[in-house]
């Protein structure tokens, strides 16, 4: 269980074959070190056949699925703990920031549609960075200046929505799928009707027998409050 609130322990190359599902469209590649090995005459010893989104490796998930979490990383790295990254005037940029217990090591993981790195700070024998210091201030400048050599010259891409319907009010913006929108088949809460608690609350907005998904990014303001708490 500790694996779900983030308490395992991966490897840069391991958070960016993570991180590249959603950058892939919801396509899983393997990530690999060494592309090329020549001998001393230039003759090839062995390369890498790297697998290709879309192509030779399977979905793993829906792609709308991986849209919303695009979007709710977006907002992330232009508006909340990630938002150094508008030093590079773009707005195709995925992130979140991450440290882990006692500031032993400083995170950030973000993408563009084309490329997914991964910035990590820390000792090779684990002891604390500081207690003043932050995901923020330590590994998103590293990302930053790598990407600003990665992306120059490569065009922006926005992510195209699949199957999304979106809705707009004034204090945040959110976001449905377009066969689970409020009042069709869309469950606002679960386990408020005492009778049938694993049912949505009939008097909420499109309760009822269908299962549905919802993701709201939060305002500006809500992002920097909660990020305390990320």
């Amino acid at each position: 269980m500790p694996l779900a609130r983030g308490a395992g322990l991966v490897t840069p190359l391991q958070l960016s074959g993570a991180y590249s599902v959603f950058a892939n469209d919801a396509y899983r590649i393997n990530p690999y070190l060494i592309a090329e090995v020549d001998d001393a005459r230039g003759a090839v010893i062995s390369r890498a056949d790297p697998l290709t989104a879309a192509k030779n490796v399977p979905q793993t998930l829906e792609s709308r699925n991986a849209y919303i979490i695009n979007s709710l990383l977006h907002t992330v790295a232009t508006q909340g703990t990630g938002s150094g990254t508008n030093a590079l005037k773009r707005n195709d940029l995925q992130g979140k920031t991450g440290m882990t217990n006692d500031v032993k090591a400083s995170w950030f993981a973000g993408y563009q549609k084309q490329l997914v790195a991964v910035a990590w700070m820390g000792y090779d024998q684990p002891k604390t960075l500081g207690s003043r210091e932050f995901d923020a201030q330590l590994a998103l400048p590293i990302w930053v200046q790598y990407m600003t050599q990665a992306l120059r010259g490569i065009p922006q891409q926005d992510a195209a929505g699949d199957g999304q319907a979106r809705r707009h009010n004034d204090r945040r913006r959110e976001m449905f799928y377009a066969d689970r929108t409020p009042g069709t088949g869309f469950v606002a809460s679960i386990g408020l009707d005492n009778k049938n608690p694993m049912a949505g609350d009939a008097t909420m907005m499109g309760g009822g027998e269908h299962g549905g998904v919802c993701a709201a990014a939060t305002s500006h303001h809500d992002e920097r409050r909660q990020a305390g708490r990320s």
